[in-house]
Protein backbone atom coordinates (compact mmCIF):
# COMPACT_ATOMS: atom_id res chain seq x y z
CA UNK A 1 0.00 0.00 0.00
CA UNK A 2 1.52 3.51 -1.18
CA UNK A 3 1.57 6.41 1.28
CA UNK A 4 -1.43 8.06 -0.20
CA UNK A 5 -3.55 4.70 0.03
CA UNK A 6 -2.18 4.86 3.59
CA UNK A 7 -3.12 8.33 4.48
CA UNK A 8 -6.40 7.72 2.95
CA UNK A 9 -6.94 4.48 4.64
CA UNK A 10 -6.18 6.32 8.20
CA UNK A 11 -8.78 8.86 7.07
CA UNK A 12 -11.41 6.73 6.87
CA UNK A 13 -10.95 4.96 9.49
CA UNK A 14 -10.51 7.69 11.92
CA UNK A 15 -13.77 9.11 10.02
CA UNK A 16 -15.54 6.16 10.78
CA UNK A 17 -14.53 6.26 14.65
CA UNK A 18 -15.95 9.93 15.01
CA UNK A 19 -19.23 9.06 13.27
CA UNK A 20 -19.83 5.88 15.30
CA UNK A 21 -18.51 8.19 18.94
CA UNK A 22 -21.69 11.05 17.17
CA UNK A 23 -23.93 8.36 16.84
CA UNK A 24 -23.48 7.05 20.89
CA UNK A 25 -23.92 10.32 22.01
CA UNK A 26 -26.68 10.65 20.52
CA UNK A 27 -28.20 7.33 21.42
CA UNK A 28 -27.33 7.68 24.59
CA UNK A 29 -28.89 11.04 25.45
CA UNK A 30 -32.18 9.48 23.70
CA UNK A 31 -31.82 6.24 26.38
CA UNK A 32 -31.50 8.66 29.21
CA UNK A 33 -33.92 10.71 28.12
CA UNK A 34 -36.64 7.54 28.16
CA UNK A 35 -36.03 6.97 31.91
CA UNK A 36 -36.53 10.84 32.55
CA UNK A 37 -40.03 12.80 32.87
CA UNK A 38 -40.32 15.57 30.68
CA UNK A 39 -41.04 17.72 33.60
CA UNK A 40 -37.50 16.97 35.41
CA UNK A 41 -34.78 19.93 35.30
CA UNK A 42 -32.09 18.64 33.02
CA UNK A 43 -28.50 20.76 32.09
CA UNK A 44 -28.54 21.74 28.28
CA UNK A 45 -25.35 21.14 28.09
CA UNK A 46 -25.45 17.51 28.90
CA UNK A 47 -27.57 17.08 25.95
CA UNK A 48 -25.97 18.81 23.38
CA UNK A 49 -22.55 20.97 22.42
CA UNK A 50 -23.91 22.94 19.61
CA UNK A 51 -25.07 25.75 21.71
CA UNK A 52 -23.60 29.25 22.62
CA UNK A 53 -23.79 30.58 25.66
CA UNK A 54 -23.71 34.10 27.37
CA UNK A 55 -25.85 34.00 30.49
CA UNK A 56 -26.10 37.41 31.20
CA UNK A 57 -27.78 37.07 34.50
CA UNK A 58 -24.36 35.15 35.79
CA UNK A 59 -22.38 38.14 35.02
CA UNK A 60 -23.30 42.42 35.71
CA UNK A 61 -23.92 42.15 31.73
CA UNK A 62 -27.46 43.09 32.37
CA UNK A 63 -29.95 45.50 32.72
CA UNK A 64 -30.38 45.21 36.36
CA UNK A 65 -26.17 45.68 36.18
CA UNK A 66 -26.02 43.21 38.95
CA UNK A 67 -25.13 38.96 39.30
CA UNK A 68 -28.04 37.51 40.64
CA UNK A 69 -26.88 33.36 39.48
CA UNK A 70 -24.10 31.97 41.22
CA UNK A 71 -23.10 30.25 38.04
CA UNK A 72 -23.41 30.10 34.81
CA UNK A 73 -26.06 27.20 34.05
CA UNK A 74 -28.86 26.39 31.66
CA UNK A 75 -31.22 24.14 33.47
CA UNK A 76 -35.23 23.51 32.12
CA UNK A 77 -37.62 21.35 31.94
CA UNK A 78 -36.59 17.75 30.08
CA UNK A 79 -39.57 18.79 27.53
CA UNK A 80 -38.42 22.47 27.05
CA UNK A 81 -34.46 20.81 26.37
CA UNK A 82 -36.18 18.70 23.97
CA UNK A 83 -38.15 21.37 21.67
CA UNK A 84 -34.92 23.59 22.02
CA UNK A 85 -32.73 20.59 20.70
CA UNK A 86 -34.95 20.03 17.65
CA UNK A 87 -34.90 24.09 16.79
CA UNK A 88 -31.38 23.92 16.54
CA UNK A 89 -30.84 21.22 14.45
CA UNK A 90 -32.85 23.30 11.76
CA UNK A 91 -30.94 26.20 12.27
CA UNK A 92 -27.82 24.08 12.51
CA UNK A 93 -28.46 23.27 8.96
CA UNK A 94 -29.11 26.49 7.47
CA UNK A 95 -25.77 27.89 9.02
CA UNK A 96 -26.40 29.10 12.38
CA UNK A 97 -27.20 28.15 16.05
CA UNK A 98 -28.94 29.18 18.98
CA UNK A 99 -26.89 31.56 21.69
CA UNK A 100 -28.72 31.72 25.00
CA UNK A 101 -29.00 34.29 27.14
CA UNK A 102 -31.39 32.73 29.94
CA UNK A 103 -32.86 29.71 30.64
CA UNK A 104 -34.79 28.72 33.94
CA UNK A 105 -34.93 30.79 36.77
CA UNK A 106 -35.58 29.69 40.30
CA UNK A 107 -38.03 31.60 42.52
CA UNK A 108 -35.29 32.75 44.83
CA UNK A 109 -33.85 34.31 41.82
CA UNK A 110 -37.30 36.16 40.58
CA UNK A 111 -37.45 37.34 43.87
CA UNK A 112 -33.71 38.68 44.28
CA UNK A 113 -34.26 40.22 40.38
CA UNK A 114 -37.75 41.94 42.11
CA UNK A 115 -35.36 43.61 45.36
CA UNK A 116 -33.36 45.00 42.80
CA UNK A 117 -36.12 46.30 39.91
CA UNK A 118 -39.88 46.47 41.55
CA UNK A 119 -41.32 47.13 38.39
CA UNK A 120 -43.45 44.04 36.28
CA UNK A 121 -43.00 46.40 32.77
CA UNK A 122 -39.05 45.11 33.42
CA UNK A 123 -39.10 41.56 36.03
CA UNK A 124 -42.10 39.70 36.89
CA UNK A 125 -43.77 39.69 40.23
CA UNK A 126 -42.43 36.88 42.37
CA UNK A 127 -45.45 36.80 43.26
CA UNK A 128 -47.26 35.37 39.99
CA UNK A 129 -43.92 34.13 38.76
CA UNK A 130 -42.98 33.68 35.28
CA UNK A 131 -42.45 31.25 32.57
CA UNK A 132 -38.83 31.02 33.37
CA UNK A 133 -39.68 29.74 37.14
CA UNK A 134 -41.45 27.18 35.54
CA UNK A 135 -38.27 25.93 32.89
CA UNK A 136 -40.47 26.82 29.87
CA UNK A 137 -38.50 29.95 28.96
CA UNK A 138 -35.94 30.44 27.22
CA UNK A 139 -34.18 34.09 25.73
CA UNK A 140 -32.04 33.60 22.88
CA UNK A 141 -30.54 34.73 19.93
CA UNK A 142 -28.42 33.59 16.65
CA UNK A 143 -25.23 33.51 15.71
CA UNK A 144 -23.52 32.47 12.41
CA UNK A 145 -20.84 29.89 11.29
CA UNK A 146 -17.67 32.21 12.39
CA UNK A 147 -19.77 32.96 16.69
CA UNK A 148 -21.30 36.42 15.26
CA UNK A 149 -24.81 37.35 16.32
CA UNK A 150 -27.38 38.22 13.62
CA UNK A 151 -28.42 41.50 13.65
CA UNK A 152 -31.92 42.05 15.69
CA UNK A 153 -32.45 45.56 15.94
CA UNK A 154 -31.84 46.05 19.59
CA UNK A 155 -29.57 44.62 21.90
CA UNK A 156 -31.56 41.72 24.73
CA UNK A 157 -33.35 43.04 27.55
CA UNK A 158 -33.88 46.51 25.33
CA UNK A 159 -37.30 47.14 26.91
CA UNK A 160 -38.60 49.60 24.25
CA UNK A 161 -40.70 49.16 21.77
CA UNK A 162 -38.21 48.39 19.07
CA UNK A 163 -37.73 45.00 20.66
CA UNK A 164 -41.21 44.51 19.21
CA UNK A 165 -41.67 42.04 16.40
CA UNK A 166 -44.85 44.20 15.69
CA UNK A 167 -42.21 47.41 15.00
CA UNK A 168 -41.78 47.87 11.45
CA UNK A 169 -39.03 50.57 11.73
CA UNK A 170 -36.07 48.04 10.90
CA UNK A 171 -34.42 47.06 8.07
CA UNK A 172 -35.29 44.21 5.66
CA UNK A 173 -32.30 42.17 7.02
CA UNK A 174 -33.26 42.83 10.33
CA UNK A 175 -36.99 41.43 9.70
CA UNK A 176 -35.84 38.52 8.38
CA UNK A 177 -33.50 37.61 11.21
CA UNK A 178 -36.51 38.19 13.79
CA UNK A 179 -38.51 36.06 11.49
CA UNK A 180 -36.65 33.39 10.91
CA UNK A 181 -35.83 33.06 14.90
CA UNK A 182 -39.84 33.09 15.51
CA UNK A 183 -40.79 30.75 12.43
CA UNK A 184 -38.37 27.86 13.73
CA UNK A 185 -38.87 28.37 17.54
CA UNK A 186 -42.85 28.41 16.69
CA UNK A 187 -42.25 24.83 14.23
CA UNK A 188 -40.75 23.99 16.98
CA UNK A 189 -43.69 23.70 19.73
CA UNK A 190 -42.84 27.70 21.23
CA UNK A 191 -44.86 30.86 21.40
CA UNK A 192 -42.81 34.01 20.75
CA UNK A 193 -43.27 36.77 23.54
CA UNK A 194 -44.38 40.07 21.16
CA UNK A 195 -42.52 42.62 22.72
CA UNK A 196 -39.50 40.75 23.22
CA UNK A 197 -38.04 39.33 20.08
CA UNK A 198 -35.54 37.31 22.25
CA UNK A 199 -38.22 35.37 24.63
CA UNK A 200 -39.87 32.35 23.76
CA UNK A 201 -42.44 30.32 25.83
CA UNK A 202 -42.84 26.81 25.48
CA UNK A 203 -46.59 26.04 24.97
CA UNK A 204 -46.32 22.69 26.62
CA UNK A 205 -44.80 24.88 29.42
CA UNK A 206 -47.52 26.92 30.55
CA UNK A 207 -49.36 25.19 33.42
CA UNK A 208 -45.95 23.39 34.95
CA UNK A 209 -45.42 24.91 38.57
CA UNK A 210 -43.39 27.82 39.43
CA UNK A 211 -40.03 25.81 41.01
CA UNK A 212 -37.36 27.56 43.31
CA UNK A 213 -35.22 23.98 42.13
CA UNK A 214 -31.18 24.68 42.39
CA UNK A 215 -28.39 23.10 40.92
CA UNK A 216 -25.02 23.10 42.37
CA UNK A 217 -21.86 25.50 41.15
CA UNK A 218 -18.89 23.56 41.03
Amino acid sequence: MNTTATSLFIFCFMLGIISCKSQTISESVLEKSNFVSDTTFVNLKDYSEDFVFDMKYATTDNFLKAKVYDCAECYLRLKTVESLLEANKKFIEKGYRIKIFDCYRPLDIQKKMWSIVSNPIYVANPSKGSIHNRGGAVDITLVDRTGKELEMGTSFDHFGKEASHNYKNVSKQIKNNRKLLKTILIESGFNSFDSEWWHYNLKLGLNDKVSNFKWDCD
